[in-house]
């Protein structure tokens, strides 16, 4: 079976879902990081892995959603609850331009208070004082949220939030692309058609974006296998996401519980990745949620990016996850692994590379 996948592959034909639950549930995790390894190497064979210069920004960590999985959200009338002020932002926007920054990566929870007049005139502040960072931000849901809030399609949402600033969409609020599991982790969330139909949206209007998986939740193979189907064949519409990114569920301190995934789990479902998305250019591993040692590993595992240097990151870290790099400690982790490392834009444009 490996043999046929690996003709496949040569041949530059997509695997199907067979192939894919295959590897996922039966192939030598050697051999298949071997041909993740092949994949990458095909794409990117300049042996460089790149990075962005970015910051995380929560601006509010009030949410009506609720998620069981989440440890971050708060409810509106909690002692803890917050929302930042445009002055806090900017602030902190002003710390990342200081340090070379060009992402901003702005999410929150569904806040019941906010319109998309707060987010308008957020945006063209940030595009006036810091025209060199990219608003790489905002989630499907939250943009569903908006424009609910604000009376409005998802498209007229969206096309004021890019007369304002916005360049790009993140893809969180993936979690599983299946409404089975997302009933049970995140009733409140909208569906996975949903998540779709503003992603698709997005990419046709010239807004690009990124694509996000988390998995280790209690859902199935099958399930893991069916998001990364339905995220292919969105590509195959728009060609609009330039990274996939899975990471691992984070159980500490949340309603829904459990047990995290392993490494191993980590690597194969980021191997299976590679291979069944063909058409995405780029696969990031998450030092975020699996430490540096980890992410170097998953350089050989089919990634070939390792997101950002995060400034600050909020929500990973409410449920127990507190790793932390800074921009030398990556360079060190790339460089140690026998790769080239290099700080590229959100679209993946290499500014500089570290030789």
């Amino acid at each position: 079976m490996l043999n046929v996948i690996a003709e496949k592959l040569e041949g530059g034909q997509a695997l199907n879902r067979k192939d894919a639950l295959y590897l996922l549930q039966q192939a030598d995790l050697l051999a298949l990081g071997r041909m993740a390894d092949g994949v990458r190497r095909r794409l990117h064979p300049q042996g460089r892995v790149t990075f962005v210069v970015d910051r995380n920004v929560n601006y509010t960590n009030v949410c009506r959603t609720g998620c069981r999985f989440c440890a971050f959200y708060r409810q509106l009338d909690d002692s803890d609850a917050y929302l930042l002020s445009h002055a806090q932002i900017l602030d902190k926007v002003a710390e990342l331009a200081a340090c070379g920054g060009t992402q901003l990566l702005l999410q929150g929870g569904l806040h019941p208070e906010l319109r998309i007049a707060w987010f308008e005139e957020l945006f063209r502040r940030l595009r006036r004082d810091f025209p060199g960072v990219q608003i790489h931000s905002l989630s499907p849901a939250e943009i569903v949220h908006l424009a609910n809030q604000s009376g409005l399609t998802v498209e007229e949402c969206l096309r004021r939030l890019q007369a304002a600033g916005l360049a790009s969409l993140p893809g969180g609020g993936a979690e599983i692309l299946v409404d089975r599991v997302r009933r049970r982790i995140s009733p409140d969330k909208i569906g996975w058609r949903k998540w779709v139909e503003v992603m698709e949206t997005a990419h046709r209007m010239g807004l690009p974006g990124t694509a996000t998986m988390m998995f280790g939740a209690g859902e199935t193979d099958e399930d893991i296998v069916t998001h990364l189907l339905r995220v292919r064949a969105l590509q195959q519409r728009t060609n609009g996401f330039s990274a996939f990114i899975p990471w691992s569920y984070q159980p500490g301190n949340t309603e829904l519980g459990g047990e995290e995934a392993t490494g191993i789990d980590y690597l194969r479902v980021l191997a299976v990745s590679r291979l069944v998305l063909h058409n995405i250019p780029n696969i990031q591993g998450s030092w975020v949620t699996q430490g540096g040692k980890l992410a170097q590993v998953a350089l050989f595992f089919g990634a070939n990016d390792l997101g950002g240097t995060m400034l600050e990151e909020n929500v990973v870290a409410a449920a127990g996850a507190t790793f932390r790099l800074d921009r030398e400690e990556l360079l060190a982790l790339v460089r140690e692994a026998g790769f080239v490392p290099a700080r590229r834009t959100t679209g993946y444009e290499i500014l500089e590379e570290y030789v």
